[in-house]
């Protein structure tokens, strides 16, 4: 598997994995993202920055993740350059289930350290008992829990030495 930064003409491509995804989490009853989340701007926006990677098998658009340098709206007393920050992290639903979010974390996980930031973190709302299994199978630790309007939100991080042991 193949995963490099999104060029800003890839901006579609991205917003059609984070949609497809989206659709699917609403369609089990589970919404996830908002419209405004995943809004055509806001994807270019991100994607323009260099914020978004994505996963190709054989050519083929499998997942997509952003990566953050900073997230002051669920880290706000993190204190600035020592975390890389993971966000919309999707699966093309075809691929579900041939262990993209893993080879995705692991990017991340070796982009944390290709820029020294010692932590790689991360939220989800915190009912998500999948996702957070998901998490904690890739190495992640609960952080805490944070409450955002009516909403819990799990936070996870993961020492990136961790990986040189």
């Amino acid at each position: 598997m193949q995963i490099e930064q999104a060029k800003p003409t890839e901006a579609a491509t991205v917003a059609a994995v984070l949609n497809e995804a989206a659709q699917w989490i609403a369609a089990e009853g589970r919404p996830l993202w908002s419209a405004a989340d995943i809004a055509p701007e806001r994807i270019q926006h991100d994607t323009d920055a260099g914020s978004y990677f994505i996963a190709r098998k054989t050519g083929e658009v499998v997942g997509v993740v952003r990566l953050d340098l900073e997230d002051p709206h669920f880290w706000p007393e993190i204190e600035s350059g020592t975390s890389l920050y993971v966000h919309k992290l999707a699966v093309r639903r075809a691929w579900a289930g041939h262990g993209v979010p893993a080879l995705l974390l692991d990017f991340a996980r070796e982009r944390a350290r290709s820029l020294g930031r010692p932590f790689l973190r991360l939220d989800c709302v915190a009912d998500r008992a999948p996702l957070r299994a998901l998490y904690e199978r890739n190495g992640f630790v609960l952080h805490s829990v944070i409450h955002k309007g009516e909403r819990a939100f799990a936070r996870f991080e993961l020492p990136v030495a961790r990986l040189a042991d």
